[in-house]
């Protein structure tokens, strides 16, 4: 549990980038910062991520809700023998969390990190997406790297 500020830190500058988005721009305005390429662009998402399952608000807040359930679970109650388990899960937490905050209060997410390559648009996002998605990738880093525990060698070695 002693992670969880990393789940806090996520989740306040999730909430406070989203607060400045909707206190300071129009729907759609969009700001450049690296003009032709990154931008700061005011949008809202109904979905999951790449806008896939538009308007199934009931679904992603109760499927929201299980994770953040199980997250807290598990650094409850697991051991914290590696460093990179619970903060890939702290970092999920938060991000889920901040997402979960806009989908009961908006019905929507705010984005508004926006990358355009050429003439490719990459969906826009917001610091919680980007919170979820490099705690995944630290939880698969995590799952190929770490070795099988000695429990489980045991009880191959004896079977054999």
């Amino acid at each position: 549990m002693r992670y969880l500020f990393v789940s806090l830190a996520i989740l306040v500058l999730d909430q406070w980038t989203k607060w400045l988005v909707l206190k300071n721009m129009h729907f759609a305005e969009s700001i450049p910062v690296i003009d032709g390429f990154f931008y700061i662009t005011s949008h809202r998402n109904r979905g999951a991520a790449f806008g896939i399952l538009q308007n199934q608000q009931w679904l992603f807040i109760i499927i929201t809700l299980f994770v953040i359930g199980f997250i807290l679970y598990y650094l409850w109650k697991g051991k914290e023998e590696h460093l990179l388990m619970p903060v890939a899960l702290s970092l999920v937490l938060g991000g889920a969390v901040g997402n979960l905050i806009d989908r009961v209060r908006f019905q929507e997410v705010v984005d508004f990190i926006h990358f355009q390559f050429g003439s490719y648009t990459f969906p826009l996002f917001n610091i919680a997406d980007s919170a979820i998605v490099i705690g995944v990738i630290l939880l698969m880093i995590f799952i190929l790297k770490t070795p099988p525990s000695d429990e489980k060698n045991v009880t191959e070695a004896r079977d054999s």
